[in-house]
């Protein structure tokens, strides 16, 4: 009797389809907090991804362009997608208009987008610099990176901004006077866009790196043979070997990426009725896949650390 008594609707004079999905006072005010932390981290780590490549000349090369493009968009989503998410998910009824819930849902896709679209050119530059090393600096160059990022931005922004509406629905006097969701009944017109932007990048990532983990493996036996070792200079092992380590940094981001997302689109799909407090968290971890994405470059890539202790202590003229 007590939980019927406890049941509020977001309008007072009526739907009954319409029922707050309640958190506690403590738990409400902790994960707002918590979001807030979130953000705020998301962003300060960023930027000092951001200005460290920026900032430093050695480090204008083609690999650390498409970090760069990543950080930029997950700086985006710590500024932007963060904050409006957290509404978005925390609120429990949808009080803020149909162009909020657009540009919800906007972001939401957008970021998605980016970060794929940039998980592709940093998959094709490490195949590329994986297994064809001797071709790679004059494939992969400055200005045809920059190109590719553009062009990727540029796709990402306009064809999001084009679609958008066939997938917000605010109004549905049936369900609810005023309710932000994404499309209630699968099409095709959804299912090409899923497979478009979602399985052809994710393919073209696995099937790279795939790839690349098969050529990598042989190139390091042949490295700690004698024969690689009589016909390949000590400088060649040097690049080799870098180029490898900076493969696996990307390739941990790439699967990071994967684990982030792989359980909200589990839940998405299939429509599963979790609890409250579980379906805040899914709903969320997406986007903090771009606060774990410069604490890999910390762990793993030594300019980061070395660039993040000049930028802190204020020594940015030091080379």
């Amino acid at each position: 009797m007590e939980k019927y008594e406890d049941v509020q609707y977001c309008f007072q004079d009526g739907n009954s389809s319409c029922r707050k999905a309640l958190l506690s006072t403590s738990i409400y005010i902790t994960l707002y907090n918590f979001f807030s932390l979130i953000s705020a981290v998301t962003v300060f780590l960023n930027v000092l991804v951001i200005i460290s490549i920026s900032h430093f000349k050695q480090l204008h090369t083609t690999t650390n362009l498409l970090i760069l493009s990543l950080a930029v968009s997950d700086l985006l989503v710590g500024l932007i997608a963060i904050p409006v998410t957290t509404v978005a998910i925390m609120e429990p009824c949808w009080g803020f208009g149909e162009n909020f819930c657009v540009f919800h849902i906007y972001i939401d896709f957008l970021f998605t987008s980016l970060s794929l679209g940039n998980m592709v050119l940093i998959s094709i530059d490490r195949y590329v610099a994986v297994c064809d090393p001797l071709l790679y600096h004059s494939k992969i160059t400055i200005t045809r990176i920059m190109c590719c990022i553009f062009f990727t931005w540029c796709c990402c922004i306009i064809y999001r901004a084009a679609i958008i509406k066939n997938f917000v629905n605010v109004q549905v006097p049936s369900r609810c006077l005023t309710e932000c969701f994404l499309f209630e009944e699968i099409t095709w017109g959804n299912i090409i866009d899923v497979v478009f932007t979602m399985v052809v990048p994710c393919s073209v990532i696995i099937t790279l790196y795939l790839k690349i983990f098969v050529v990598a493996r042989s190139q390091a036996r042949k490295v700690f043979s004698k024969e690689a070792a009589s016909v390949s200079g000590v400088k060649t092992v040097r690049a080799n070997k870098s180029e490898r380590k900076a493969t696996k940094t990307l390739s941990i981001v790439v699967v990071n990426y994967f684990i982030c997302w792989i359980p909200f689109l589990f839940v998405f799909f299939f429509t599963f009725v979790i609890d409250n407090l579980l379906s805040v968290i899914i709903g969320f971890l997406p986007l903090v896949n771009s606060l774990i994405n410069p604490i890999i470059y910390a762990f793993f890539y030594p300019w980061f650390k070395v660039t993040a202790k000049h930028i802190l202590t204020l020594k940015l003229r030091r080379s």
